[in-house]
């Protein structure tokens, strides 16, 4: 459980646009373009300093993008920091006591897995050799 005596601060949407941009590679001259013409490089900065920016250029920024509205809207640092330094503080013994918490085994061998495709390729290869076979001696 994550602490609740944390103050809950307010979401800036104009740092959270800043920080999806970055994340996704996407450059700030880029965001001017898809926005359009009356969008610049300086308009793009003021807006990213913004703490709250309205819902129809927010919409058009989560399109471009391709995340949805609400996790601009809503996406908070601290409490996502908060969250998770207290599961891994609450966790620290998880590891100790069952390692498959984070040390994820397969329950099969992959490369049984790759050598049983391999062999279903090959019949249906010879299946189709047989078919075509048939046609070309009719």
């Amino acid at each position: 459980m994550y602490n609740t005596e944390t103050p809950i601060c307010n979401i800036h949407h104009g740092r959270n646009v800043k920080r999806f941009r970055e994340m996704l590679g996407i450059k700030s001259e880029t965001l001017v373009q898809d926005l359009g013409q009356d969008w610049n490089q300086q308009k793009i900065s003021l807006l990213e300093q913004k703490e709250n920016i309205e819902s129809s250029i927010l919409q058009q920024i989560a399109t471009i993008l391709k995340i949805p509205v609400e996790a601009i809207q809503n996406f908070n640092e601290e409490q996502a920091i908060n969250v998770i330094s207290n599961t891994i503080n609450n966790n620290d013994n998880a590891t100790m006591t069952n390692p498959a918490v984070f040390n994820y085994q397969p329950s099969f061998n992959p490369l049984d897995k790759m050598v049983e495709l391999y062999e279903r390729m090959l019949e249906q290869q010879k299946e189709l050799i047989e078919k075509l076979e048939k046609i070309i001696n009719k």
